[in-house]
């Protein structure tokens, strides 16, 4: 399996701001005179191979929304602004006539994960069939007001798709778009829900909008059960651990701490720290990655797991 991560950021989508810029290009100046950058180096070398991410790239500002892809069957979770990007790309690269047949899952109905929905392209083309999946009775209630006048223009009625909504059983095994997919709830305001998705013998866990924190063992070992094995977990770590348990307790959201210890309670082989905070900046979350890539040896003697910070246009082979 593919995972292409089109949104990674939490709560709104993050501004890349005047002071933002400048910081980065005072960064690779100072690298460049550091290194001894002349006319005669090749520039795009220079940038690849001594500028770090944060730097040279971003982690990105799109609201949470990520592609599951093996060979033809291809799976949608969350339809936050990156599915506006995911839209864009598909119609780029298989054109107009190509059949357009999308299953989105969701993790929760706040605004964040259903705000690309109404800028994604392919709603708005004759052919176009969508196929909406949640654990949320008011699913549809809640994209239909997200478009009804005056919120927005076009109202989900009105749409040239034909979009339908199917109801989730969490606890159950279900069928979508050639992937077994499991639900949990989680604890987050208003109920979330993690998916655990199965394949080809991989095991992929979209586990987002989750909060842990302070639980007993007897507490975690569900989830740790839920997470047994998988080969990749992407998880959310939206706060720091010091803010998650104090003037951000109970606002729903994790920390890379506890995803760390229960990924290898767990036996997760790559851990995805994603739902990022819109006002953390990309030299942080550069920081996050290298401070979380120390903890699994901290906190397990001889402890080992494979650390990412996702960032909007990755992609992992899983």
């Amino acid at each position: 399996m593919e995972v292409q991560f089109w949104g990674t950021r939490g709560s709104l989508p993050a501004s890349v701001t005047t002071e933002d810029i400048r910081v980065k290009i005072k960064a690779a100046l100072e690298i460049a005179v550091e290194k001894g950058l002349g006319t005669d180096t090749s520039i795009d070398g220079f940038i690849e191979t001594e500028l770090p991410f944060w730097v040279r790239g971003t982690y990105g500002t799109n609201t949470p929304c990520l592609e599951i892809r093996d060979g033809d069957d291809v799976i949608i979770f969350d339809a936050g602004s990156g599915l506006r990007d995911f839209g864009n790309n598909f119609l780029k690269t298989h054109g107009f006539t190509a059949p357009r047949n999308f299953h989105i899952v969701l993790s929760h109905i706040h605004w964040d994960h259903i705000q690309g929905f109404p800028f994604f392209v392919p709603i708005y083309l004759e052919g176009t069939r969508i196929t909406i999946y949640g654990c949320h009775p008011e699913l549809q209630k809640a994209f239909s007001t997200q478009q009804s006048i005056p919120l927005f223009p076009v109202e989900l009625k009105d749409l040239a798709a034909n979009v339908g909504f199917r109801i989730l059983s969490p606890g159950e095994w279900h069928e979508i778009a050639g992937f077994r997919v499991l639900a949990k709830e989680q604890n987050h305001p208003g109920r979330s829900f993690g998916y655990r998705i199965e394949k080809g013998g991989k095991t992929i866990i979209y586990s987002t909008d989750s909060e842990h924190r302070n639980e007993s063992e007897e507490d975690l070992k569900p989830f740790v059960e839920f997470f047994r094995d998988a080969d990749l977990l992407i998880f959310d770590a939206q706060y720091t651990l010091a803010d998650s348990w104090t003037v951000k307790e109970d606002w729903g959201h994790s920390n890379n701490v506890i995803g760390i210890e229960l990924s290898q309670e767990a036996g997760v082989k790559h851990l995805v720290l994603f739902h990022q905070d819109p006002t953390v900046r990309d030299e942080a979350l550069d920081k996050l990655l290298k401070d979380s890539r120390k903890l699994p040896s901290l906190l397990h003697e001889g402890g080992s797991i494979e650390v990412s910070v996702a960032r909007d246009g990755m992609v992992i082979e899983v």
